[in-house]
């Protein structure tokens, strides 16, 4: 983490898993959809296996047959599994709030880094609007920008770097002004593909040791441990 020798004016974060623990409404709404379709239902560790390549991909692999790739698969009865994106969509947006919170100690570490004047955006693969939903409800102005999956209009999902780009674009800040904090393998090869460094954390929806098998080179264990290893840089 060379970079953070300089003064930090951002960090940007992922969502699901890292600043919010979404995981049992993400169960819900797989489980909602698949049950509208006639499927069998997966168990939320199933489903927390299945989070991180958007939420195409989520529903690709619980759907019967279904496996974890890191691209997406092509799926041999294309227009259900849409179907089925589309039930998962409809019922997550009217559920998104139902038994997510944050996870201990963000609030609080937003708000400090808010006190600092430094930048806080946030970048998932999750879908725009849930995104921005979640953002209003929870962080109101504690976060500066956030964005979540929106391919429709050219810009690439994580890993690619767009949407890091465009979140360190819109608050005038280099990616080697900045740090990357997120709880997966996506993040790690994010932040590398983003120029910045990635701070994993080890809370969300990936244990330590798999953090580890992909690379992850700083980690925390608590949101306030990213304070203090800001201020020691």
């Amino acid at each position: 983490m060379n970079n953070t020798e300089k003064t930090i004016k951002a960090v940007v974060f992922d969502l699901d898993g890292t600043l919010l623990d979404t995981l049992n409404d993400l169960a819900d709404a797989t489980n909602a959809a698949l049950k509208m379709n006639g499927m069998p239902a997966r168990t939320v560790d199933e489903v927390r296996r299945f989070v991180g390549n958007g939420v195409a991909n989520l529903i690709l692999r619980a759907m019967p047959g279904g496996k974890v790739t890191d691209t997406m698969d092509t799926t041999p009865v294309p227009d259900l599994h849409g179907k089925v994106l589309e039930d998962f969509k409809s019922y997550y947006g009217a559920h998104c709030e139902d038994k997510t919170k944050p996870y201990d100690g963000v609030i609080e570490m937003l708000t400090n880094l808010k006190e600092k004047n430094i930048g806080v955006a946030v970048v998932s693969n999750k879908s725009d609007f849930a995104v921005k939903k979640l953002m209003r409800g929870y962080f109101g102005d504690l976060v500066d920008i956030a964005s979540g999956e929106d391919e429709a209009h050219g810009i690439g999902k994580k890993p690619a770097p767009e949407m890091v780009y465009a979140a360190l674009k819109y608050m005038r800040v280099e990616p080697a002004e900045a740090v990357y904090v997120g709880d997966s393998d996506v993040d790690i090869a994010t932040a590398t593909n983003s120029g910045m460094p990635c701070i994993s954390v080890t809370w969300g929806f990936r244990s330590r040791e798999f953090l580890l098998d992909h690379g992850a080179k700083v980690l925390i264990d608590t949101p306030l441990e990213l304070l203090s290893l800001l201020r020691s840089k």
